[in-house]
């Protein structure tokens, strides 16, 4: 008999207009293997004014490449007021009937899979769940409230962050079972002193990824043509992402400055990517007279495969916290495996990816000089850099959503 799986992701708008992403490649991967999984979202996406349609009900159903996607009603939303929160709740309070309504048309599901990034999707999937009498899966990908104050959002003691541990104490407590994200998953529970009361045998890892198919396939139907990229005088180090506040890029802009005073004016650094930080960035690059950096702007996401198989050396990089110990599971990191290319690394995490198969170099301390001379180490070694190029695309393998999807597999199937 075929099993019902429910995934919860309320973000999960997005992958179902984009045709990609953690619970969409589950989704698609379970279909093949004989389950009948359905995703359920917000119909709203983050930071747009466009929602899906509900044509005044609570949720509305539609099949996107054979996925279910189940469309609940949350309150619109720009920003990350008071909006954003009134959204989250709305969405949690709206599962209530429309699991119940959902189930009694096309019948229970046999698993709940309850994704954060919010806990309050978690908090719905256990109750909910326990009605039907089923198992509920918690899955954190987000660390609410650590991440909170691991970026200085939020102090420690202030009795809200109390109350948000408290929370998430008791979800690890009554979940089936709990995949996190992150290798060190089971470190964080330990250290904030929960073995006491959580069972960690139900607790899991599974990592993100990438569908290393659709990455080849996308490096062959959208090849970029840019000669700065495919300039053989020069080696270029390419970073692909967000340019916001967060992901410090001006440490980068020092490095490079470091390494065209050292007299490597064949590295340059590309940037692909846009963000409210690039006005900024760009006016740094001449007021100091950074000749070695190129803004390349955005390109479109089936494009990035692209770009990362024709840089030299491909650099992750956002800022360091103490989130880090615990190890890394950004989607751009098994994208730069798959590109098989060495990857450099600005900042140490714990159960290191590129350490465990040699597919790169992480800078001990992240700071300008650190980063140039990684940067020029690993120029001045291309024999070193070769090698590590074909062991990240090793490591892809290991991270492609079909071995993933067959780790939540005998979870589902190991539950009581």
């Amino acid at each position: 008999m075929e099993k019902k799986v429910w995934l919860w992701n309320h973000y999960a708008t997005s992958m179902a207009l984009n045709k990609g992403g953690r619970h969409y490649w589950f989704a698609e991967n379970l279909i093949k293997q004989g389950y009948e999984p359905t995703i359920f979202c917000a119909n709203t996406y983050h930071n747009q004014n466009d929602p899906v349609n509900l044509d005044g009900k609570k949720h509305t159903k539609r099949m996107i490449d054979d996925i279910p996607f189940v469309y609940v009603k949350a309150k619109d939303y720009t920003g990350n007021g008071i909006d954003r929160v009134l959204n989250m709740t709305s969405f949690y309070r709206n599962l209530f009937p429309v699991a119940k309504e959902y189930a009694k048309q096309h019948g229970k599901p046999d698993v709940i899979l309850a994704s954060s990034v919010h806990p309050l999707t978690m908090v719905a999937g256990i109750k909910i769940a326990k009605k039907f009498g089923i198992p509920c899966i918690c899955e954190v990908r987000d660390l609410w409230p650590e991440s909170l104050v691991a970026y200085d959002i939020i102090s420690r003691n202030n009795p809200l962050t109390k109350g948000l541990y408290s929370g998430e104490r008791w979800i690890y407590k009554k979940a089936d079972a709990v995949v996190m994200t992150w290798p060190g998953g089971k470190d964080y529970i330990l250290e904030q002193g929960w073995d006491n009361v959580v069972n960690m045998d139900k607790v899991h890892h599974i990592s993100n990824g990438v569908v290393i198919d659709s990455f080849d396939e996308n490096a062959e139907k959208y090849p970029v043509s840019d000669p700065d990229l495919s300039s053989q005088k020069h080696f270029n180090v390419v970073y692909a992402g967000s340019i916001r506040k967060v992901n410090n890029l001006g440490v980068l802009l020092d490095a490079a400055k470091i390494v065209a005073t050292e007299g490597y004016d064949d590295i340059r650094f590309l940037i692909y990517g846009s963000g409210n930080e690039e006005s900024s960035l760009r006016q740094r690059c001449n007021e100091k007279n950074i000749t070695n950096v190129i803004f390349k702007g955005r390109v479109d996401k089936q494009s990035v495969p692209s770009v990362l198989q024709q840089a030299n050396i491909n650099i992750l990089h956002n800022s360091s916290t103490s989130l880090d110990k615990y190890g890394q599971s950004q989607n751009k990191l098994f994208e730069y495996l798959a590109a098989g290319k060495c990857i450099v690394q600005t900042y140490t995490t714990g159960h290191s990816v590129l350490d465990k198969y040699n597919a790169g170099i992480s800078v001990e301390n992240q700071n300008p000089d650190s980063i140039a001379k990684t940067i020029i180490d690993v120029y001045n070694n291309q024999a070193d850099l070769k090698i590590r190029g074909s062991n990240a695309r090793n490591a892809s393998k290991d991270f492609d959503f079909k071995k993933l999807t067959s780790k939540l597999i005998a979870i589902i199937e190991n539950l009581d």
